[in-house]
């Protein structure tokens, strides 16, 4: 069992409690690189809702994201939209995706949000 970071708590209750959407994260989670934004778990439930409701197939699932998360306490999770998983040379996905991590995962963190370039 990983010992939970309070500092990166402290980052995530952040985000909750401004509702805000600007704070770029990188987070190793089992090997795997996952740099992004944080989003407040309401509104990344949400964008997940919308995403699923626009399927013809999975339109029955967003109702599951619609229900309200839990209230108060600490952060259990990171919710990361327009996020990639860095793979090599390539973020995928390119145009980013949807992610909900475990804080108790995260091996290692930083600031901002990474991407390669050939310059």
């Amino acid at each position: 069992m990983s010992i939970p970071d309070d500092l990166l708590i402290d980052l995530a209750a952040m985000v909750e409690s401004e509702q805000t959407n600007q704070m770029s994260l990188t987070v190793v989670v089992h090997g795997a690189v996952i740099t992004g934004r944080l989003a407040p778990e309401s509104v990344w439930r949400q964008r997940v809702a919308e995403v699923l409701q626009d399927s013809d197939q999975l339109a029955p699932f967003a109702e599951v994201f619609r229900a309200p998360g839990p209230e108060g306490g600490a952060p259990s999770h990171l919710h990361f939209h327009v996020a990639r998983i860095l793979q090599g040379t390539l973020g995928i996905p390119e145009t980013g995706g949807m992610y909900r991590i475990a804080i108790n995962d995260v091996s290692a963190w930083t600031v901002g949000d990474f991407s390669y370039s050939d310059r």
